[in-house]
């Protein structure tokens, strides 16, 4: 079985190390911090049982036992082709234990940190192998939302990142490739704006947070869910995105102080280049019906959790 060492064990980490375990991997989790570790075990099992009780996982006993504490960075590092690191998110941190990863860790280990805001050159560029080294950002937690942003720095070897695509994916994970570093990444840029909106509406006196909750969780969410924006518009318009952006662009800049050439022009052109053939008519159908769907079923399961 492939092993990898997952490095801190918080919640990040101890989530990592479900996913990997869950997916075959040997996992050794390690923390500097002994009252981590003392704890992890039991959070894991108990994570492992929520899991069985939805039927998201067969064995939670087999998928346990597959996971070990190690006291020790060496001892954690010992034939892993793969490590996730997962230590308290401030740039003296990340660079003193990227220092140890590299050091210590099997040269052809890929280094991979689950920071969520420093991007890699500012703790790989002193590296004597920074070339194995990126950012894989998850959402938490990363064994329930399985997206993950890769994003290499200047000098991360695209093998690298071509490979650890290929091994989320192989764990189940959704990874999404960010072409090059930028504060916050993909995610967390799109919901700094999304907040910074909500609460700029609310102390305005617009509208309470509670409705403003419910405007995401009872409207835009529920597409959101299973439908990312740009799919989202090319069912909104009889002739897809660039039929959306003519009708919709000049008021949605207006709405955001965008720059209104962001909906025409050359850049539409590259999102068109990048997106692919237009849907036929028909097909435009027949996505919205599998939408509504989908939507429909979404409605269901929702009415039959609880609500608290």
């Amino acid at each position: 079985m492939p092993r990898v060492a997952v490095i801190g064990a918080g919640l990040i980490g101890r989530s990592w190390a479900i996913v990997f375990a869950r997916a075959g991997w040997e996992v050794a989790l390690y923390d500097a911090a002994a009252v981590a570790t003392d704890r992890a075990l039991a959070m894991v099992t108990d994570g492992l049982a929520e899991l069985k009780e939805h039927g998201l996982i067969d064995d939670a006993k087999a998928v346990a036992k597959r996971i070990r504490i190690s006291s020790l960075l060496e001892d954690a590092l010992d034939g892993a082709s793969f490590v996730q690191e997962n230590a308290p998110e401030m740039l003296d941190n990340k660079r003193a234990i990227f220092a140890d990863l590299d050091r210590l860790a099997s040269p052809d280990a890929i280094l991979a940190s689950s920071t969520s805001t420093i991007v890699a050159s500012l703790f790989t560029e002193k590296l004597k192998n920074r070339h194995r080294c990126l950012v894989a950002h998850p959402v938490n937690p990363p064994h329930l939302v399985p997206l993950v942003e890769l994003v290499g720095a200047p000098w991360t070897a695209p093998e690298i990142i071509v490979k650890a695509k290929a091994i989320y994916e192989a764990i189940g994970q959704v990874p999404i490739l960010v072409k090059r570093e930028i504060d916050g990444f993909i995610l967390n840029r799109l919901q700094a704006v999304l907040l910074s909106e909500a609460f700029r509406l609310v102390e305005d006196g617009y509208v309470t947070p509670q409705d403003l909750d419910k405007t995401l969780k009872d409207g835009l969410g529920l597409r959101w869910s299973f439908m990312g924006p740009f799919e989202t518009i090319e069912l909104n318009a009889p002739g897809g995105i660039p039929d959306y952006c003519q009708r919709y662009g000049p008021s949605l800049s207006h709405l955001s102080a965008a720059n209104p050439a962001i909906y025409s022009g050359e850049n539409l052109d590259r999102i068109l280049a990048h997106w692919g053939k237009p849907l036929a008519p028909d097909h435009v159908s027949t996505r919205m019906r599998w939408r509504d769907r989908r939507l429909a079923a979404l409605r269901v399961h929702n009415r039959s959790q609880p609500t608290g």
